[in-house]
């Protein structure tokens, strides 16, 4: 198996998460918080989608599905287009509200739909590139990459603990 399919299934399992903590939930789960200050599910696939999306599109040169198919649009959020979600206070944590799971999972769809063709392109040698110089060591794609999966699976795991506590307060 070469690493970019090792990429490629680690992607596929977050597809597969986000679509399971968030798929079924209607607004009044999506965008419930359990505890004052936490974090809801909406927030939280929305977080990082914005992160891979935005982390992918840097390093292999694209735009970002948010911003080229009008999911900043769509979504409507009273935040800057180009925020992520990192560093969000609880004020603006609670400005993402969605309508309904299909927003969120279609977003999600379009990201990773994007992350497979740039991953379907990479050579060995492509994972070894720098995209970022700002850090001692300068980040390589590859490391860029793992690092958005790690980021992505700790947060969809979050997004469905959080599921799970809202609706087994609903029980």
């Amino acid at each position: 198996m070469h690493a970019k399919d090792i990429l490629i299934d680690g992607f596929d399992r977050i597809r597969e998460e986000v679509h399971a903590a968030a798929g079924d939930l209607g607004p009044d789960v999506l965008d419930a918080r359990p505890a004052p200050g936490a974090n809801s599910v909406a927030w939280l696939v929305w977080h990082l989608t914005r992160v891979q999306d935005d982390h992918v599109a840097g390093a292999f040169g694209l735009d970002q599905v948010w911003l080229a198919q009008d999911w900043e649009k769509r979504f409507g959020l009273d935040l800057p287009p180009e925020d992520t979600g990192y560093g969000h206070s609880s004020a603006q944590v609670a400005k993402v509200q969605v309508p309904d799971a299909a927003l969120l999972t279609g977003y999600h769809d379009a990201v990773h739909a994007q992350t497979l063709t740039a991953l379907r392109a990479l050579t060995a040698a492509d994972l070894e590139r720098v995209v970022d110089e700002r850090w001692d060591p300068p980040v390589t794609l590859g490391v860029r990459l793992v690092s958005v999966l790690s980021d992505d699976l700790q947060h969809v795991g979050q997004a469905a603990y959080v599921r799970g506590i809202l609706q087994s307060a609903d029980a």
